[in-house]
């Protein structure tokens, strides 16, 4: 989601001139903003690398997560992975769990009040946050802490002292807030505490960098104006694009039906990367794969002279598989592949056909895919077991497909890829 407008005063973009900078702190800059949105203030930023690399101090980088689901998908490591190469560089990473800010519950991108979690929802989801995030971060140069310490010690006297450093109109600059305020949607007043609260987080731990996805980009710029409210260097900002889902519509999200979750089955990751299509293929490279873009451009460069895409979509769906299981995991998961795939003859250039409606019965996704001239056929194909969905026979005429994407197969030589949304 965009947000039309912001809460700093006028940030400059990424592209803005940057001052004189050392080899190292260049290097450490192009790093930062591979596949990153938006960096708010370069500038300053540049400035901040710059000092540390003087004095050895590292930065305080700061992710805060609500856990609002026991479970982490792929979309959650695009800022977790900008996370562990800012480790490696040098510098310290807060990762925050929201267990306060979990209770008010993140209006971002609603049209109405979300639910809050309850107390024992949160602790239970909070559990496994950070044993799965580690599978990515260094656990050595991550500090966890959780922002009740000190929003609880807050009370009343200090919310409201806190509420007091930020006006109505300027929270009302928040995109979906005044398309609820214009539409007489109702908005809760505790609504207007959580871009407040979590701007807080940023006061209590004096952060130097806060990483999000685009659609945190308010939040973000609340706590750096909170910052300078409480006469604190003002942190910079750095937005990473919201990964799409499995649908190659919606952004990545269990609500949605569409993510791959870290702790899956290797079968079932493989499988699911294998299912996207060619052209989302490449997104998912620069935003999660590990390699150099220079050897990404390269093997652009390969499929556009001929190269199977397949044989790229293999290589990164087993790159992913080993570094949240390991190699001999990744292994087995394209041998299973293959034995239920291209040894069952799916040929390689398979028609791609996106459908909507989820969930979409069988018989009117093989009528609308073309596998069959009508539903009259494609049933006739069901009954005779002719139908097979990601491999498996389809022995029930009235199955359900939901949101995702599969391989539709009609006998031994009608394929399509269906992409199916909501």
């Amino acid at each position: 989601m965009s947000q039309a407008s912001s809460p700093s005063a006028s940030p400059l973009d990424s592209k803005a001139a940057l001052p004189a900078m050392s080899f190292g702190v260049a290097q450490a800059m192009e790093t930062v903003m591979r596949g990153c949105e938006e960096l708010l203030v370069a500038s300053e930023f540049a400035e901040k690398l710059s000092r540390s690399e003087k004095t050895g101090k590292p930065l305080r980088i700061k992710l805060g997560l609500d856990p609002t689901a026991p479970d982490l998908h792929l979309g959650h490591t695009v800022v977790l992975n900008k996370l562990r190469q800012l480790q490696d560089l040098g510098h310290t990473v807060i990762f925050l769990i929201g267990d306060f800010t979990a209770l008010i519950g993140d209006p971002t991108g609603r049209n109405a009040t979300r639910p809050p979690l309850s107390s024992e929802e949160i602790k239970a989801n909070a559990q496994t946050y950070f044993n799965q995030a580690a599978l990515v971060l260094n656990p050595e140069r991550t500090e966890i802490r959780y922002n009740s310490e000190w929003n609880d010690a807050l009370g009343a006297r200090g919310m409201i002292t806190l509420a007091a450093r930020y006006t109505v109109a300027r929270m009302l600059e928040r995109d979906d807030f005044t398309k609820r305020y214009k539409s007489g949607t109702p908005i809760s007043v505790h609504e207007f505490l959580y871009p407040l609260v979590q701007g807080y987080d940023s006061v209590a731990l004096r952060s130097d960098l806060e990483l999000g996805g685009t659609d945190q980009k308010f939040n973000l710029l609340v706590g750096r104006e909170l910052q300078r409210e409480y006469g604190q260097e003002p942190q910079c900002i750095l937005t990473m694009p919201l990964l799409v889902g499995l649908d190659g519509v919606e952004k990545m999200s269990k609500s949605k039906g569409n993510t791959v979750g870290i702790l899956e089955k290797p079968t079932e990751i493989f499988g699911k990367l294998m299912s996207i299509s060619d052209e989302l293929m490449w997104n998912y490279l620069e935003l999660l794969s590990f390699r150099p873009l220079s050897a990404i451009a390269a093997l652009k460069a390969e499929v556009a002279s001929g190269r199977n895409p397949r044989d790229v979509k293999v290589d990164f769906a087993m790159e992913i598989v080993e570094r949240f299981h390991d190699k001999s995991a990744a292994i087995a998961a394209l041998e299973d592949f293959e034995a239920r795939f291209r040894q069952g003859a799916i040929p390689e250039d398979i028609a791609e056909v996106s459908l909507s409606g989820a969930p979409l019965g069988v018989v009117a996704a093989l009528k609308q895919s073309g596998l069959a001239p009508s539903s009259a056929e494609a049933i006739r194909n069901i009954e005779q077991g002719g139908v097979r969905i990601d491999g498996e026979k389809v022995a029930d005429r009235n199955v359900q497909l939901a949101v995702g994407t599969y391989v539709l197969q009609v006998g031994k030589r009608k394929f399509a890829r269906v992409s199916i949304s909501a």
